[in-house]
């Protein structure tokens, strides 16, 4: 599949580690570094634009390692990029550690991953079909 990107980063395209990666690596694009205190948010530019097919967006998601090592995730993960969006790809990362992280220019702060979704349109009906599971929610299965 081919997705029309603009790079105004100073970085090269979003790129997958490894044969069988799901996530494409994106990198912060600033021109100093970014100290987030803990429990701080801010919104990183990637200086990323894409134009995606109809049919498909691109989920922003957290990097495993950053999470566990240094308590950085996302606000919104996964964040959704709608095929019809042409700004710049902003992600918006916070510190749930207790120590400030720095955020340096050209380091991989989060990943994408294409998926293909369908619009639905909505069956107004008075009852739903029956199942076993029912009403069942939360846990009810027991552990």
């Amino acid at each position: 599949m081919k997705v029309q990107i603009v790079n105004k980063s100073k970085h090269s395209l979003p790129g997958y580690s490894t044969p069988f990666s799901a996530g494409m690596d994106i990198r912060a694009n600033i021109s100093d570094s970014i100290v987030l205190q803990p429990g701080q948010r801010k919104l990183i530019p990637t200086g990323l634009y894409i134009a995606l097919p109809i049919g498909y967006e691109a989920q922003i998601r957290p990097r495993s390692g950053l999470a566990l090592k240094h308590g950085i995730s996302l606000v919104n993960t996964p964040g959704t990029i709608d095929a019809d969006y042409r700004g710049e790809i902003g992600v918006i990362i916070i510190n749930f550690s207790d120590v400030p992280f720095e955020i340096t220019d050209g380091e991989r702060i989060c990943q994408m991953v294409i998926n293909k979704y369908e619009t639905v349109e909505w069956e107004d009906v008075a009852v739903l079909s029956e199942t076993k599971r029912g009403v069942g929610g939360f846990g009810h299965t027991g552990r």
